[in-house]
């Protein structure tokens, strides 16, 4: 722990700051322990398990994640499409500012995760591409 002593607006005030605290540390231990919960119930219900089967089977290999929460205004490309480097395939509204989720490299979109009006959390995996 480190002390400081911060003025403003002409006001002291004495401030302490823990080190080492890592605020993302918890949301990967809390997203891991999520789909851990979610196959049990998937094989309580056996028909519901083919159906993400079918869909991990249409992922490609590159993953284009969610950068930060957020809100999906719109979907800039189509399953199929040939995308180039750079190119925006998702906007997303984030802090009332839109963000331009592009393509990391060329290829061709395999999947698309999310729709137009759904709000998303960081690490939500937005696109997959080949």
């Amino acid at each position: 722990m480190k002390n400081y002593t911060i003025t403003v607006n002409g006001n002291v005030y004495e401030v302490t700051v823990e080190e080492g605290f890592t605020g993302a540390a918890p949301a990967p231990k809390a997203a891991s322990a999520a789909p851990k919960a979610a196959p049990k119930a998937a094989a309580a219900a056996p028909k519901a398990a083919p159906a993400p089967a079918a869909n991990a089977g249409a992922e490609g290999a590159v993953k284009i994640t969610c950068p930060m929460p957020g809100k999906i205004i719109a979907v800039k490309t189509a399953v199929g499409t040939a995308v180039k480097k750079g190119e925006v395939v998702i906007v997303l509204e984030a802090m009332k500012m839109e963000n331009d989720i592009v393509a990391p490299q060329d290829g061709t979109i395999a999947s698309i995760s999310v729709a137009a009006g759904q709000s998303v959390e960081a690490g939500t995996v937005l696109v997959t591409m080949n």
